[in-house]
């Protein structure tokens, strides 16, 4: 049978169509779109690689701001949060002598910091302090230091760094108050800084540390300062205490706190402050950072809580003293743990801190019979002992997995090795500050003198400090 003319022809073509479509080779089948391939791709990466610029620059600013919220947080909590505490717990004759030395620590420490202190701090790689790679702050710039924190300026660390080491020194006064030399004062507190805290920093937070969580031989968990800031400082204020001797009237005369709407106001100025001072300490705007946060509002707020329950119980009543005693004790005692555990761990140590420090403030330093004026050991010696020794139990790796993935932390994760961690670090801090304190007290007592004439104590140390009043009611 014959096919139609047109049909054949185009069946024809057809076949022969895909014959020579078949033997053509693959690639120059391509669409000529092909040819701009490599220059597509070429920009997709470019693209590609300012966007991941892009993101780290947005990371890096959004950490840095919070970084520097939080330093700002820091230094507010020794001038005006501290000064405003101590100021009003005193009598009125020494309201400005007190909150003159937490101003003065705030100038001084920022000096020593900007000469050694830093590098002593953070530089080098030792077990037991740094270096001098960083004196005069040699090398601290805009580039981060990725030992510490990878995503802000070391700048921006440094500074931050310096306000814990500003108001460390500056709590160990309200043991002294009323009746240590301001020049004893400056000269003691210099010298403690140095022989003290340097050290102790390096050795928690500092690369090669010996308590260094991260690759120390005793690895011990101190988020934000409980060994490094409130260990040292409680007891070294208890040892200046103790050098010093009681107040002249003291316990026999009462020496009752001449404003608490100061002291009032500087806790809560230092309740806001500590949210710089935990929440900051993860050093990046994370959830890390959130986590530290609501532990320290809620430890703070179960304090408060607690060592009021335990006066209601005792006196009938709940003081308005008491109240922002135990928030600051709750605020102490989560410092080293804010960044390992939970909430309700959190309510739990809050808890425990108030009531104890309530009971060493009340009891033990009634049974032994020391002057600790403001109770600095009393609430900082022992609610960071406590909160420090609470870490190594509470400590979880689902909130921070410090030793890596799928380890254990605290003694909730069955990780109980790590109270003895916390043991040997807060046995350490001890160590160092009571043999520090002893021996640099010595020495300051013997090129300045470390306690005023008692003719200046009973006048008061405004007068024969400063030559001047908080208050002049004759105005």
């Amino acid at each position: 049978m014959k096919c139609a003319g047109w049909k054949c022809s185009f069946s024809l073509v057809l076949v022969l169509g895909t014959i020579l479509l078949a033997a053509i080779p693959l690639s120059a089948q391509q669409s000529p779109a092909s040819s701009v391939t490599p220059e597509i791709s070429k920009a997709v990466n470019e693209k590609l690689t300012q966007l991941d610029k892009d993101v780290k620059a947005a990371q890096s600013a959004g950490d840095n701001a919070w970084m520097l919220v939080s330093a700002a947080l820091v230094l507010m909590m020794t001038g005006p949060g501290l000064a405003l505490f101590y100021g009003g717990l005193v009598r009125r004759k020494n309201t400005l002598a007190i909150m003159m030395q937490s101003f003065a620590l705030m100038a001084l420490i920022t000096v020593l910091w900007a000469l050694v202190g830093y590098s002593l701090c953070f530089g080098g790689s030792g077990p037991i302090i740094g270096g001098f790679e960083h004196a005069f702050l040699r090398g601290v710039g805009a580039d981060p230091n990725p030992d510490y924190a990878g995503t802000i300026p070391q700048a921006t660390f440094m500074v931050y760094q310096l306000m814990f080491a500003i108001i460390t020194p500056a709590l160990i006064t309200g043991a002294t108050a009323e009746r240590m030399k301001f020049s004893g004062t400056v000269l003691f507190l210099t010298l403690w800084f140095l022989v003290v805290y340097a050290p102790l920093a390096h050795m928690v937070w500092g690369k090669g540390g010996l308590l260094n969580a991260v690759g120390g031989k005793f690895p011990c968990l101190d988020f934000a300062g409980g060994t490094v800031v409130h260990i040292s400082s409680g007891v070294s204020a208890l040892v200046c205490a103790l050098y010093l001797g009681k107040r002249s009237g003291y316990p026999k005369q009462p020496m009752p706190p001449h404003s608490l709407v100061l002291s009032f106001i500087g806790a809560c100025l230092l309740w806001v402050g500590w949210f710089g001072f935990n929440a900051g300490s993860a050093l990046a705007a994370s959830s890390l950072a959130t986590s530290a946060f609501v532990a320290t509002h809620f430890a703070a707020a179960a304090a408060a809580l607690g060592w009021s329950a335990a006066e209601w119980l005792k006196n009938g009543r709940a003081s308005a003293l008491g109240a922002i005693s135990g928030a600051v004790a709750g605020l102490v005692a989560i410092t080293p743990a804010s960044g390992f555990v939970g909430p309700m761990p959190a309510l739990a140590i809050g808890l425990i801190a108030g009531v104890a420090c309530y009971l060493m403030v009340t009891k033990v330093k009634a049974i032994f019979g020391y002057d600790d004026a403001l109770d600095a050991f009393g609430v900082h010696g022992a609610g960071g002992t406590i909160g420090a020794l609470l870490t190594g139990i509470f400590a979880q790796q689902v909130i921070n997995p410090i030793f890596g993935a799928g380890k254990g932390v605290g003694g909730l994760d069955g990780h109980w090795g790590q109270v003895g961690n916390q043991l040997v670090g807060i046995l350490i801090a001890w160590a160092f500050a009571l043999v520090g304190t002893i021996v640099l007290l010595k020495v300051t007592d013997m090129i300045t003198g470390v306690r005023v004439p008692e003719e200046s104590e009973i006048e008061g140390l405004d007068i024969t400090q400063h030559g001047e009043e908080a208050y002049n009611l004759e105005a």
